[in-house]
């Protein structure tokens, strides 16, 4: 079965920029829709970002409109998040999925909470503090 596994979470300063990588094994991430999510402390999880299986469409939190750029390598079986200009409200644990529910997020179309996943990632930790 698809197995997501992230890295490139870390500790950076107001301002700066990070580079978030999902790579998947067992399947390939072709025929998939993928997408972020982010979960801080205290809080419920909301979606970051999301991108269509051919990179033709994307969509984004509002407040991350602008300073993150979600994007995908076919061939390396991968899925970007590259976000600049971190704040502190970007502070969570980011996990990367894969599955009908980004397949709609990537259209702009409303999903439930029961909306299919095929595979998730365990998350990475990014925390932005000075």
């Amino acid at each position: 079965q698809l197995h997501l596994v992230e890295s490139g979470g870390g500790l950076v300063q107001p301002g700066g920029s990070l580079l978030l990588s999902c790579v998947a094994s067992g399947s390939t991430l072709d025929y998939y829709a993928v997408g972020w999510v982010r979960q801080a402390p205290g809080k419920e999880r909301e979606g970051v970002s999301c991108i269509s299986s051919s990179g033709s469409s994307s969509n984004y939190l509002d407040s991350v409109k602008g300073r993150f750029t979600i994007s995908r390598d076919n061939a390396k079986n991968t899925v970007y998040l590259l976000m600049n200009s971190l704040k502190p409200d970007d502070t969570a644990v980011y996990y990367c999925g894969a599955g009908e529910l980004f397949r709609r997020c990537a259209h702009g179309e409303r999903a439930s909470a029961g909306t299919g996943v095929d595979a998730w990632g365990r998350g990475t930790l990014v925390i932005v503090s000075s």
